[in-house]
């Protein structure tokens, strides 16, 4: 799940703990919001200026109609913090040919996007580096 520093940060997560993930306005993106689960793990990543995965957040509420979108067409999940990473950047997951088929790579401006198990656990190991 991504995210401008400037809209909603890393920080912001950690202080208020929950939030409503709205304003998603691409269907791919709510499509992948859609197929979230109530304790589904998800990274948080910051993008723009910072590019970098900073940390995790656990479903808590499944999709639902999002209030901000005057056509109801999208809806939202609601995340809470889980735990702060290492940073693991966009130019270390691009210089990894592990990572060439990953969606943050080919579809870099999709907002939320799957995750394999494979890439989840291998972001991980890098977080601890």
């Amino acid at each position: 799940m991504k995210s401008e520093p400037g809209t909603w940060s890393w920080d912001q997560q950690i202080k208020n703990k929950k939030t409503q993930w709205n304003g998603v306005r691409n269907y791919q993106a709510s499509n992948n919001l859609k197929a979230m689960r109530k304790g589904d793990e998800c990274f948080f990543y910051h993008s723009v200026s910072e590019r970098a995965i900073k940390g995790i957040v656990r479903v808590i509420k499944e999709y639902y109609p999002d209030p901000t979108d005057p056509k109801g067409r999208f809806g939202m999940v609601d995340v809470a913090y889980v735990k702060s990473l290492s940073d693991v950047t966009l130019d270390q997951i691009k210089e990894d040919p592990f990572f060439n088929d990953f969606s943050l790579v080919k579809q870099s401006r999709l907002s939320v996007m799957p995750v394999s198990l494979k890439q989840w656990r291998k972001i991980i190991k890098l977080s601890s580096l």
